[in-house]
């Protein structure tokens, strides 16, 4: 079993992905209570986990981008790409759900005065910058570094995105969690946990097939250019 575990990583992430994945959605829809909110409520599971997901996404790519400072090491230049991209991905997600559950939940679809909205639309929107500045440089050490120290910029704004809602004096966003633990019943914090570890693990799944295409990608550009 280890031996095909080992030889067969991909799959095995992916068929656990969609076993989390099948059960978180089973316990949202008939196991965790509805609250005041009614079925509204429900999205709180995907919202947070997609959010928490692309802050580990952001997380990973800057951990390669200093390694790429740190120890020149060529392949973490791809692998933080890959790991910005897909946080970009669940970015993108968490504005949709979040948009969503605002209209249902205050009557708008966004709130300007929401520090916590708006500094991680920002958030989104400087790691979408990030794609124009590596493109607009040619392949190579240069483009890596560049690309590097902008994944690194982007860290820093990770933890003021998460702590805005605590500096915050306007608590129209829900507080899930304070310095106590989590503000919710026992049954819906269960559902939570095994929520956020379906997108993670979901995350790592695409990370994974990401990584793996753009590898052949880069093999195949490669022998190109020998053949010329």
């Amino acid at each position: 079993m280890s031996t095909w575990l080992r030889n067969n990583r991909l799959a095995a992430l992916a068929a656990l992905a969609f076993a989390l994945i099948t059960a978180s959605i089973a316990l949202i829809f008939f196991y965790a209570p509805v609250d005041a909110d009614g079925l509204n409520q429900k999205i709180f599971y995907f919202h947070v986990g997609i959010a928490l997901t692309a802050y580990a996404c952001f997380a990973w790519g800057g951990w390669k981008a200093l390694r790429v400072l740190w120890k020149g090491d060529e392949n973490a230049d791809l692998e933080s790409y890959v790991a910005i991209h897909q946080g970009v991905i669940f970015g993108a997600l968490t504005l949709v759900t979040g948009s969503i559950w605002a209209r249902y939940r205050w009557g708008h679809w966004w709130e300007w005065h929401e520090d916590q909205l708006v500094l991680f639309l920002v958030l989104f929107l400087f790691y979408a910058a990030y794609f124009m500045l590596r493109f607009s440089v040619p392949a190579g050490p240069r483009r890596a570094n560049l690309s590097a120290v902008y994944a690194l910029f982007g860290v820093a704004l990770v933890p003021v995105s998460i702590l805005a809602i605590r500096l915050s004096e306007r608590f129209i966003h829900p507080i899930a969690f304070d310095r106590h633990g989590p503000n919710m019943a026992g049954s819906q914090f269960f559902t939570f946990c095994v929520s956020w570890a379906a997108m993670l693990t979901l995350a790592a799944t695409l990370y994974n097939v990401e990584l793996a295409g753009k590898r052949i990608d880069v093999r195949l550009r490669e022998l190109r250019e020998a053949l010329r």
